[in-house]
Parts: C-alpha cells; structure tokens; sequence
C-alpha cells in the first residue's frame, strides 16, 4: 500500500505544528511518520508531499518514509494526482481535501483506493496506542516491540522489594 500524505495540509490543520515555521512544520511531521508511521497509518510506503519548489535542508526520515517536493510554479495536490495515477496498487490519500480526492481517482484511473482524514489518522492512532477497546486495538498497541520487557528490567532495577 502507499500513502500520499498531504503535507501542509496536515501540519497546518495540527495545533502541535501549525504555528511552528514551514520548515519546522516539514521536519516534525517527517520525524513524526519516520517514527510512527505503521502505528498512525499502517504498513506500506509513504510519500510526503509538500509544495515547495526548491526547498532544501530537510532531514530525510529513511526506511519506508520518502519526501517529494512540487517544482516551481506547481502545488503539492499536482503532485499527489500524479503519484497516485502512476501506482500499480493501492493508494490511501491522507487529506482533508476533497478535491485532490476526486482529482486522484479520475485522472488517468487513479486507483485511489480510500482517504484517510487527517482526524482519523492521528486520533485513531492516540486511541491505538492507548489500547482503546472501542476500536478492537490490543494491549500495547503503538509499545515498540521489546517495550515491555524494558519496562520490567527498569522497574526491576529502580523499585524495591514491594514497591511495584
């Protein structure tokens, strides 16, 4: 699966990131995806799209996170319309904009196979990581694997007898 996010349309819509500088706004929801992003999204790759014709000094999140940048004199929506029409699978648009949406699914057959808001995506995933159970979530869902057993080695190791 691929996920195209929308990327200033989800940073300027998050209270933790719309006030912060375009380039902050970039590196936090890079850094946030690079961290988070099969917990808050699920699994497959993940472009980030933001306008920004020669934009540069952004720190690249690696592994299955990727940043494209529109050219000058075109928008990031440009870019997600095109990408989505040019993938062989599935693709999950992260947006609020509903126009890229319907752009996505008639160009050229885009194969849009759902979009995701940006409320869904990031309050789904604080839900997730609290194992809520109105969603089915499991217990520890969003620990990293090994969080546990960390946990227990640090209790183990602070706390004395009878103080767990």
């Amino acid at each position: 699966m691929l996920y195209l996010v929308d990327g200033y349309n989800v940073t300027k819509a998050d209270p933790a990131t719309r006030d912060l500088s375009l380039q902050d706004q970039r590196e936090s929801l890079v850094r946030r995806m690079g961290a988070r992003a099969g917990v808050l999204l699920g699994s497959g790759r993940v472009v980030i799209v933001f306008d920004g014709g020669g934009v540069h000094g952004l720190a690249r999140a690696g592994g299955t996170v990727e940043v494209a940048f529109s050219r000058a004199g075109e928008k990031a929506d440009d870019v997600i319309v095109r990408r989505a029409a040019a993938e062989v699978g599935g693709v999950t648009l992260v947006t609020d904009d509903l126009e890229i949406e319907q752009r996505a699914r008639t160009h050229r057959g885009g194969r849009v196979t759902r979009r995701m808001t940006r409320s869904s995506v990031f309050e789904g995933a604080s839900m997730r990581a609290r194992g809520s159970t109105r969603r089915g979530a499991r217990s520890g869902m969003g620990v990293p694997p090994g969080g546990n057993a960390i946990t227990k080695e640090l209790k183990d190791l602070w706390l004395t007898d009878g103080e767990e």
